[in-house]
C-alpha cells in the first residue's frame, strides 16, 4: 500500500524557521510524520521511515499543529506533549521515542539516565541512536538528553538550536510541585 500525500508548513521560532510535515492518521486528525529547523522540506523526507514516506508532500498554507508550536514558542512549554507523531522502527526505538516525551522540560537526562529511563540501563549507545534517529524533533524531545559527560552531544539541528531550547525549556518549565 502506497502511503497518501502529506503536506508541510513552516513557521519562524526564535532558533529559526521550523518545518513540520504531516498526514492524516486512522482518526483523520493530523500525525507528525517529520519536524526539524528548516525550512527545506527535502531535509525532512528521508528522516520518515519507508513505510511511512509520502509519494509526495504539499505546501499547507498553515497546519494546526503550528499553532501548539506558536503555543511552545510562547512559554507553554508541556503544549508539545500530546502532539500525535507516527515513526516506525524496531521495538527498541519505537519504545524509546514513546519514552522521550516523558523526559519533563527543564530537566534533561543523560543517555545514560536516558537508558535507564528506558529500561535498558546497559543500552546507553541505543538510547544515543534512538535520539540521533528521531525524526520529529521538538514533539518528541530528543534536545532533551545529553551527553553522559553531561555535555550537549549531538542534535541534527544542531547544538546551537538544543543549546536554545535546553535553556529556554529551562526559564518556562513548570515548576514541580
Amino acid at each position: 500500500m502506497t502511503p497518501p500525500a502529506a503536506r508541510y508548513a513552516t513557521v519562524a521560532t526564535p532558533p529559526g524557521p521550523f518545518s513540520v510535515v504531516v498526514a492524516h492518521g486512522a482518526d483523520g486528525q493530523d500525525v507528525v510524520l517529520a519536524s526539524g529547523w528548516t525550512d527545506d522540506v527535502s531535509v525532512l523526507l528521508p528522516v520518515i521511515h519507508r513505510s511511512l514516506r509520502p509519494v509526495w508532500v504539499e505546501l499547507a498554507e498553515s497546519l494546526p499543529v503550528l499553532d501548539t508550536v506558536e503555543d511552545f514558542f510562547a512559554g507553554r512549554v508541556d503544549a508539545i506533549d500530546e502532539v500525535p507523531v507516527r515513526q516506525r522502527s524496531g521495538p527498541f526505538l519505537e519504545e524509546a521515542w514513546e519514552v522521550l516525551r516523558t523526559v519533563p522540560p527543564g530537566q534533561p537526562d543523560t543517555y545514560r539516565e536516558f537508558a535507564v529511563r528506558c529500561g535498558h540501563p546497559t543500552a546507553i549507545r541505543a538510547a544515543a541512536n534512538a535520539c540521533a534517529r528521531n525524526a520529529a524533533a521538538l514533539f518528541v524531545p530528543c534536545h532533551r538528553v545529553l551527553g553522559s559527560d553531561g555535555g550537549l552531544g549531538g542534535f541534527r539541528w544542531g547544538t546551537p538550536v538544543k543549546r536554545w531550547l535546553l535553556d529556554y525549556e529551562a526559564a518556562h518549565a513548570p515548576v514541580a510541585a
